[in-house]
Parts: structure tokens; sequence; C-alpha cells
């Protein structure tokens, strides 16, 4: 006679195949429904593999059929369609509560951020290290130079050079963890979530990539600081904001953009970090954050640019800069400081010990000595710039040392190119992939009319018919970052470890905070729909709608199929004949999931 033990372990072994076989049969019902309604030829062993369970109807109330009509912008449908847009995804109830408070209303909120209390968890989140500390407390605390003082110097030997790398990357990953755990737990559970979707939008347009040197300590605090505030605000803002970041400083180089003209300081070995003219932000400032490709502007341009920039990069000490070498310098630095906290005497100053295989940068005795702009963790050096006349963009800049720098923004900011680039990408990003001329143009006008209030040309954009037309709903395909935050409002999950998502987005070709290329991800179909890509959705959906993803929590008992905008009469046949278990992973995997 066997145990009980026994018998509990033969029936789950006798369980095991036929759970495996409905979520086997889940996914490949899944996968036939995407590969045929998203563009691929549906493979036909797929399409014939029966699903089991009882054919139980799920509830109709919040499935739509689609259709193609004009349709009232406070119906249910056109609600579903500006929350696919507005927001991350649709949670339940969401629909309900824009109807009770009118689409203006909703949307007016949505426009003015701050107006919308936030809950303790999101402000919790936020009060980390990665987000709240400035550019220079980040590189004196987390920075090679000090990672290597916890091993107490010895990276001469084998075994400290091993200890310095574990430290290395547990703390890089620690300041990368916390920023993350914020990103997704904003993202997922705001209530400012036009903010949110905002900042993904700013961060791709103004790209930094963690995965270049400094700025794995510094990318949570750009977003922080130099896009989240000004996200909904004046362009010309976030501009500046993003020109003068450490972060974009040291990403594209422009700490090293020095004149011609300069005879550097160099190190023993015959070497300098300041060459001459670096053009490589300059170059992407035009291109990219401002003007456009095809703005008008001319090689040229990009060095005149160029020279324009010269002597913005990293103060000494925190990151670049030629160092201050000798007591004089250092003094003098410390004095002012003294001065301004009222303190008459100076303190004494004991010479640094060189670290082996860090680089020396000259650093002062307390970070309030550290020249520059704290908050953005920037400092002009007037010893590296070029102090010529420039012409950009047909505009003459007389010399005036940082002063240029400003008024070449403000050139650019204003430029109609920019009006333009801006409001297409803007378009592009919330109603189709290629958006209509007129809509760009209203846009356009109004973000030069506004002096580029993004708040207002964004308000243009929500007022458009053409943002309403029936043509443009649930058109657009989720990139992988959108499709997993919607997948976990629909769920309505917890997030308390953010790993699985990142292996995800890793896996998908979209690693967060890690775009190399200036340009940022892209948003658009023909970037990130393939069959490879639908395969890693569709287990993902598994998973997640199984609750098998450690560290994400989702909530069992919601009726996911809120989340559809619109559905397919054969996406509701296959929920419709799912056991009741694997239904949430269906509509995860649903074609109509996977557009917004």
């Amino acid at each position: 006679m066997p145990t009980n033990k026994k018998m509990q372990d033969r029936r789950s072994r006798e369980l095991k195949p036929t759970t495996s076989a409905r979520f086997t049969a889940a996914l490949l019902a899944a996968v036939s429904l995407a590969t045929a309604n998203l563009g691929f030829p549906a493979n036909p062993a797929v399409a014939q593999t029966p699903t089991s369970g009882s054919a139980t109807r799920i509830p109709r109330t919040p499935l739509k059929i689609a259709k193609s009509p004009t349709i009232a912008r406070d119906s249910r449908e056109s609600v579903a369609h500006l929350l696919n847009r507005v927001t991350y995804g649709i949670r339940p109830g969401d629909i309900e509560k824009v109807q009770e408070m009118g689409v203006k209303n909703y949307l007016s909120r949505q426009l003015s951020p701050d107006s919308i209390e936030l809950p303790e968890s999101i402000v919790k989140v936020s009060q980390v290290p990665a987000l709240t500390e400035t550019p220079v407390e980040l590189f004196r605390n987390f920075g090679k130079p000090a990672l290597k003082a916890l091993v107490q110097n010895k990276g001469k030997t084998e075994a400290g050079k091993k200890e310095l790398q574990k430290v290395v990357r547990e703390t890089y990953g620690r300041l990368y963890g916390d920023a993350v755990q914020a990103h997704f737990v904003r993202a997922v559970e705001s209530p400012r979530q036009l903010q949110e979707v905002m900042v993904d939008f700013w961060f791709n347009h103004f790209n930094v990539s963690s995965d270049k040197g400094l700025d794995h300590i510094w990318v949570g605090h750009y977003e922080e600081t130099a896009i989240r505030p000004y996200a909904l605000g004046r362009f010309r803002d976030m501009l500046g904001a993003t020109a003068h970041h450490a972060a974009m400083l040291f990403y594209l180089d422009n700490w090293q953009n020095t004149t011609a003209s300069l005879n550097p300081t160099v190190n023993k070995k015959g070497k300098s970090r300041f060459k001459g003219i670096n053009e490589n932000y300059a170059r992407e400032l035009m291109e990219l954050h401002t003007l456009g490709v095809d703005g008008g502007y001319t090689q040229k341009d990009v060095q005149e640019l160029a020279r324009v920039l010269t002597g913005l990069g990293l103060p000494p000490g925190a990151g670049g800069g030629m160092g201050i070498r000798n007591l004089q310098q250092r003094r003098a630095m410390m004095q002012n400081e003294q001065a301004q906290n009222g303190q008459a005497q100076l303190s004494p100053f004991m010479r640094r010990r060189m670290q082996n295989g860090v680089r020396n940068f000259g650093a002062p005795v307390t970070a309030q000595s550290i020249q520059g702009d704290a908050k953005s963790g920037s400092y002009f050096d007037p010893r590296r710039h070029d102090n010529g006349t420039k012409v950009v963009v047909g505009h003459t800049i007389a010399p005036g040392g940082e002063r240029e720098i400003e008024e070449a923004l403000d050139i650019l900011a204003r430029h109609p190119s920019t009006a333009r680039h801006i409001s297409y990408k803007l378009a592009q990003y919330f109603v189709a992939d290629k958006p209509p001329d007129s809509l760009v143009q209203k846009m356009a006008a109004t973000f030069t009319r506004s002096d580029g209030q993004i708040a207002q040309v964004m308000n243009t954009l929500f007022e458009s018919d053409e943002f309403w037309s029936s043509q443009y709903r649930n058109k657009k395909f989720k990139s992988p970052h959108r499709y997993i935050v919607s997948s976990l409002r629909a769920t309505d999950a917890t997030i308390a470890n953010p790993g699985p998502l990142l292996a995800f987005l890793k896996q998908a070709g979209q690693p967060l905070y890690k775009c190399l290329t200036p340009n940022g991800y892209k948003n658009t179909q023909e970037a990130w729909l393939n069959p490879d890509s639908l395969i890693n959705r569709l287990n993902f959906a598994t998973a997640l709608g199984a609750n098998r993803l450690p560290g994400l929590k989702v909530n069992g008992a919601n009726d996911v199929t809120e989340s559809l905008a619109t559905v397919s009469e054969k996406t509701v046949s296959a929920i419709e004949k799912a056991p009741p278990p694997l239904r949430q992973s269906l509509v995860l995997g649903s074609p109509e999931f996977m557009m917004y």
C-alpha cells in the first residue's frame, strides 16, 4: 500500500503533463493568432492544435469587435484608444474612471502632472542615491577612485584586482538596479501616466547609454533631473539640461572638446585627453536633438557649433577637466569655498597619493570645493574654449565664453526645422509610424507660437481629428519595453524584483538605459515586429499569466480582457475555448494586445 506522500508525488507527476500540454496548447494558439494577424503566415499545424477545457464564455462587456466608423470621443472604445496612447496600457477599471471624470478633465490633469498627487510607494522608490545624489557626489562615492579605496589600494596584487572588480560590479549593479526599479514601478503604478510615457519618449530622443564609461553611475540621475522635470515643460529648458548634464557630456565626448590652439598639459606618458575639436555632440545636437537630419544645416555648421561648445565638460576632481596641479590653485579654490561658507581660516592641505590603475583627476580636498555646476555635474573651462567668432545656421555668435553656448541653444531650439522635427517625432510616437502631415504642421505651429511649450503641443495633438481617427486606432506596434509594462498594468502586477523584466528586454534587443547609438530605441513596427520577437513575447505572456516569474506577482482575479481596446472574433473564440487559468496568457499573447 503506497504512503500518502508517494500517492501525492504520483498525482503530481500525472498532473504535470496535462498542465504542460495546456500551456503548450495555449501558447501555440497564441502564436497562430499573432502570426496570422500581424502579417506572418500561420503554421497549419499550429492552427489545428486543439485547446482543452470548457468553452465558458468570457464577459463581453470589456470586449469590442474592431470597427472602423467615426466614434464619439467619450465612448468606451474612444476612451480605450486614448488610454492606450496616453498611458502605458489600460488597467482594470481605468476606462470607467476616465468616463466618469470626462476626457477633457482627464487630459487636463495628465498635461499638468504636478496636479496629481503621487502615492507614497512612488515617492519612496525614487529616494535612492542613483537618483538623488549629484553627479559630483556619485563620482566621489561610486567612481573607481572611491571604490578602489574600499579595497585598501590592493590593486597591485591579483587578489586585490579581483576584489576591486567584485566591488565595482556589485556597486554599479546596485546603482543600475535602483534606477531600474524606480523606472518600472513608476511606469506601472504612477497615476501621472502621460509624464511617464513622455519621459520614455524624451530619454530616447536625448539618449545616453549606461554601458559607456562613467555613464553607468550617472544615467539614473540624468533621467531624473535632465528629462523628467521638463517632459511636459519647455523644450529649450530640457535642451539646456541635457546639454549640461555630465552623462551627455561624457556620452558624446564633449568633455574632451577643446580649442585646437590649446597646448594641453600631458601626463608622464606624453598623452592628453584634450586633443582639439571633437564634433560628436555638436553633430548629434543638430541631427537628432533639434533640427533633424534634413534640417538645413551643413558640415560647416557642425564645425562652428563644435567650436561654440569647446570648454564645456566635466569638473576637475569629478570625472574630467585639466587637473588642478599645484598647491596655490587648490588653496585658492578652498579659500573661495570657505569665504562663501563664512569660514576665516584654510583647512590643511594633504597631498593625495596616486592610486594604481585609476586616473588622477586632481581632486580637491572637499566635494564643495569642486568647480562647476553641482546639479548637472558640468564645468566650463575657459582655457579650453575657442574665443573666435562663429556662424551657426546663419547666425553670427560673437566671442563671449560660456554665453555663446546658451545663445547657440536658443538659436537651435527656436529654429523652424526643430519645431517640425520634434512635432513629427511626437506624432509618430502617439499617432502613427507615418503620421499625417496635416497633424505635424498643426503641432509645429503650436511649438513655434508657444516657444516650445511641450504641454501645449501635446494638447494640439490630443485635440486633433487625426489623433481620434479610427484610421489610426490600435495600429501602433508595441516596443518590447511598452509590451512588458502594459502586461504588468493589465494584470495589476507588483514588482519586487525587476530581474525577469531586464532579462526579457535584453533578449528582445531593448535593454533598459543601454542603447549604444545616440538615436535611441525606435518606436515603429518595422523596428520590432519579427517572428523571434513574437515568440519571446508569447513565452513572457505564458510565464507572467501563470505567475511563474520570480519577483513579479499578478492579480489572478482581474479580467485582463479589459486591457483590449479592440478585439477580433477569432481572438474572442480562442480565449473562450481556453481553460480559465490560461486566459490571462492568451490575452497578453493576442495580436490585439501587441498593438496600441
